[in-house]
Formats: structure tokens, C-alpha cells, sequence
């Protein structure tokens, strides 16, 4: 993807971050890593998704904090996804306040080189399909609603 090139959007490479926590937990974790990085976007900032609620399971080998359990267990867990510009030892302080924040002691984080397109401003403002050219719909947030129609 180093050679890519187009006249629509550029290419821009970083770090991809997963995190795994209990929904109660979700508000404070995304908090403590927007103290670390704004994650910026082009025109946006605290650009992130969070992946409905699913079910983590493990089991506990006894060698850490908490006892050994003989069987699997479930926790319901949320997945926070985001992407960084950040690589390498850069990631330290974002990763430390993830870690802080986390109820876990064994935080599930996944780190993944990652790529990402960015637009380029000013091309593609009359199409059709971009939500401004459109009647207004559910997810259209209040703020960016075409009270024009």
C-alpha cells in the first residue's frame, strides 16, 4: 500500500487498537485513551467504534490475582475499536492509560499495523449519495440536519 496513489483519497499507515471490556467499563476506558490521543480523523477527532456486546470467555490459570476456575467463564464484554497514528513505543502512553482504566488485570488489547484512506477535501460534493444531498435520515446527526428541505 506504500505505492498507492489516487486522486480521490491518500493512504495514511499507523495502528489499529482493539480492546475488549465490560460495557460498564467502556465510558472510562474510551475517556482515558481521548486524554492520550484526540484520534484524529482529517475533519474529526475521537473518531472510534464501539462493537455490540458479545461474550468474552476464558479461564483463569491461578498464577495471577485471581484463583484458578476448572471451567471456562463468560464475561459480556464490548469491543472498543480505533486507529492511531501512533507506532511502536509512541503507543506507551495510550497503552498505559488503557491498562490504568481497565478493570482487568490482563487487559485483552490487540495492536495490528494497520492503513487508512483520508479524503481529499473539495472533490465529490455534489454526489448523489453524501447525506447533505439527501432527505434527512435517522442516523443524520441534529447538527448536520439540511433544515433547507
Amino acid at each position: 500500500m506504500n505505492d498507492m496513489t489516487s486522486a480521490r483519497f491518500t493512504v495514511e499507515r499507523g495502528t489499529r487498537i482493539l480492546v475488549q471490556v465490560p460495557p460498564e467499563a467502556s465510558d472510562r476506558v474510551w475517556a482515558a485513551i481521548l486524554k492520550e490521543d484526540p484520534l484524529s480523523y482529517g475533519d474529526y477527532d475521537q473518531v472510534g467504534f464501539t462493537a455490540p456486546a458479545g461474550v468474552q470467555h476464558f479461564r483463569a490459570l491461578g498464577s495471577g490475582r485471581n484463583a484458578a476456575t476448572i471451567d471456562i467463564v463468560t464475561v459480556d464484554c464490548v469491543e472498543l475499536q480505533m486507529f492511531t497514528v501512533k507506532t511502536g513505543q509512541e503507543l506507551e502512553p495510550l497503552l498505559g492509560a488503557i491498562y490504568h482504566s481497565h478493570p482487568y488485570e490482563e487487559p485483552v488489547i490487540q495492536l495490528l499495523p494497520g492503513a487508512r484512506t483520508r479524503h481529499i477535501r473539495g472533490q465529490d460534493e455534489d454526489n448523489p449519495n453524501r447525506f447533505w444531498n439527501r432527505e434527512n435520515v435517522d442516523w443524520i446527526p441534529a447538527e448536520h440536519q439540511n433544515t433547507d428541505r
